[in-house]
């Protein structure tokens, strides 16, 4: 986005390196048990084409499709009706270097939920960065 420009990102991308091997760090991001400590309870299963939901508490349970998964380097997923979701993972001498990918934002749509998806991004966005990757890293650094 451009200084000035009010138009809405088209992903949120963040790019962190765990001090955990690229195995652990897979094992987190590609198992319902992994992806339940540190994101949300879910029914996943690391298949392309599985279809599984995210328990999102107060908005229920939210629709998923594993989309593609190449072990243990990338998984994506479609989340809802209009956004993806990507995990990237490269191993760095024993360390994971790891980019969270959460793009389909449109600032003329509206979640299933009825909220704008620019109100939506900027929650998730700090969500993300704050909340959900800490505890991820909490998770694999242990």
């Amino acid at each position: 986005m451009e200084k000035g420009d009010e138009r809405i990102a088209h992903e949120v991308r963040l790019k962190e390196v765990f001090n955990a091997p690229i195995e652990k760090v897979w094992k987190a991001v590609s198992t319902a048990e992994g992806i339940a400590v540190w994101f949300m309870p879910n029914d996943f299963e690391p298949v392309e084409g599985h279809e599984f939901h995210l328990n999102a508490a107060q908005f229920g349970m939210s629709p998923c499709k594993v989309t593609k998964i190449d072990p243990p380097h990338f998984l994506s997923f479609n989340w809802g009706k209009d956004w993806f979701v990507e995990f990237h993972l490269k191993e760095m001498d024993g360390k994971t270097e790891f980019t969270l990918v959460h793009g389909g934002w449109d600032e003329d749509k509206v979640t299933e939920f009825g909220a704008p998806h620019r109100a939506v991004q900027e929650n998730m966005a700090k969500g993300w960065e704050f909340s959900i990757l800490p505890k991820l890293r909490s998770h694999v650094e242990r």
